[in-house]
């Protein structure tokens, strides 16, 4: 295996040092702080009066889902009925949509599935569920900052079906003057720019603080190893199917079983030095 793929000691660290808020494990840490999660869910939903929620949980898995893999949510909290999931995208693998759909479902399946000791919770106590990509692309090329959807009725567009699922797409780098001045400029912050706005100016002192945090610091290398762990694996087993049929050809099976256990396109583009949307049409023809 080529050592220029090992993750050294010395280059974790320096990623620790330049990560934004646009990295999940940094984002997870910083709003599982309650209060810091409460202005971010205010200022993405000004519409809803959200009191008091529980502490967020990050990285939520449900086990028992329609994805065998599990579905692991990056901050899921609650308040007042109401459940709210919000992930951090920053790569645009073009399933975000069907995504929200399995998260919808699995939120639904754990609540449903649990018991307690005076009830059991059916259909009418599924909450309102507010699935909410933070994305620093457009996933939708409509230069909106928001795209809020719910479930209509294809014949007349004003019947809501009023199942309770909302999913919100968040556009850091939208053009359209369609958000307020404050989410304005949390999404700017996701795009690593400052401003003069209370709620940014406390997310980078916690973003500051989290630089000298030596148990997250410790947390994240060790993540980043375990990712590391991964890819190796995966490089191997595509080699190993690749290796007799010519350089492009095991190109393409490192890049397919790359993908297989999760990697990013950017990443796999970088690791085989292949155009991403060469590697996507790969994937494409080998799910086909």
């Amino acid at each position: 295996m080529n050592n220029n793929l090992n993750v050294e000691y010395d280059l974790i660290v320096q990623q620790w040092e330049n990560l934004t808020l646009a990295n999940d494990f940094l984002f997870g840490k910083i709003m599982s702080d309650k209060s810091l999660c409460t202005e971010m869910l205010k200022r993405i939903l000004p519409h809803i009066d959200i009191g008091d929620i529980n502490f967020p949980e990050v990285q939520k898995s449900f086990r028992d889902g329609i994805d065998t893999r599990g579905i692991r949510l990056d901050i899921y909290s609650k308040s007042d009925g109401k459940v709210y999931d919000v992930e951090i995208q920053t790569t645009n693998e073009k399933n975000l949509a069907r995504r929200s759909r399995a998260y919808h479902i699995g939120i639904g399946n754990d609540i449903l599935n649990k018991e307690t000791v005076k009830e059991t919770h059916t259909y009418r106590d599924l909450p309102d569920a507010y699935v909410i990509f933070i994305s620093t692309f457009d996933p939708f090329r409509q230069g909106r900052h928001i795209y809020t959807f719910e479930n209509i009725c294809c014949e007349d567009k004003n019947l809501k079906l009023n199942d309770g699922a909302i999913t919100i797409f968040l556009n850091a780098k939208g053009k359209i003057n369609d958000i307020s001045p404050e989410l304005k400029a949390f999404l700017d912050l996701i795009m690593g720019r400052s401003s003069d706005d209370p709620f940014v100016r406390e997310i980078e002192k916690q973003l500051e603080f989290a630089k000298h945090n030596s148990d997250w610091r410790r947390d994240f290398m060790i993540m980043s190893i375990h990712d590391q762990d991964k890819i190796l694996e995966g490089i191997d087993r595509g080699i190993a199917e690749g290796i007799a049929i010519g350089k492009t050809e095991a190109n393409q099976s490192i890049a397919i079983q790359m993908s297989r256990e999760g990697l990013s396109l950017d990443m796999i583009a970088r690791i085989v030095k292949e155009r991403v949307s060469v590697i996507q049409g790969w994937i494409d023809e080998a799910k086909a």
